[in-house]
């Protein structure tokens, strides 16, 4: 069984995240999106959030695929996750050119930490390619309507953090 992991913060999830792990699930016949669970920065939401948004949005938007995708949170490096996981392969989404050179760093360097796992790049559509987790929040906490860039589970979820100013 070919199984590739996502991971990432999905701090929102977005329709971009959404498209990669469609076109992910079409290609690999498991697919393991991976929930980074980081002490040391501050999301917006928490963990246990962004795992039930995440669930319910690919059971929503993903229907045919999402019983072989699996949602798990995790900490540590993201080859550790893989090997755990059983995953041979990391997929990685690519927005712009601009995305390219920091994520091939990446790349590399897990590779060099684990020769069996290998990175898969896929193109967000264009229809999505200008949305980042960070604009979609700043926008939010900015009290702007982010119901185009992020699917409903998550829009209740986002639209509960606002900061007072």
């Amino acid at each position: 069984m070919t199984v590739a992991i996502y991971p990432g913060s999905f701090d929102p999830v977005t329709y971009g995240h959404l498209d990669v792990i469609g076109r992910a699930a079409g290609v690999f016949e498991r697919v393991v999106v991976g929930v980074l669970a980081n002490p040391r920065k501050a999301p917006l939401l928490s963990t246990a959030e962004r795992l039930t948004v995440l669930r319910t949005a690919i059971d929503e938007t993903l229907p045919a695929a999402a019983p072989r995708i699996d949602v798990v949170a995790f900490d540590g490096l993201t080859v550790d996750f893989a090997r755990a996981s059983g995953g041979h392969f990391i997929v990685r989404g690519l927005r712009a050119v601009s995305d390219f050179e920091s994520e091939m760093q990446m790349a590399h360097t897990n590779r060099k930490l684990a020769a069996e796992v290998d990175t898969v790049f896929f193109m967000t559509a264009l229809e999505h390619a200008y949305l980042s987790s960070t604009l979609v929040k700043e926008i939010a906490l900015l009290g702007g309507d982010v119901s185009a860039m992020i699917p409903p589970a998550a829009r209740g979820h986002v639209g509960t953090h606002r900061t007072v100013g």
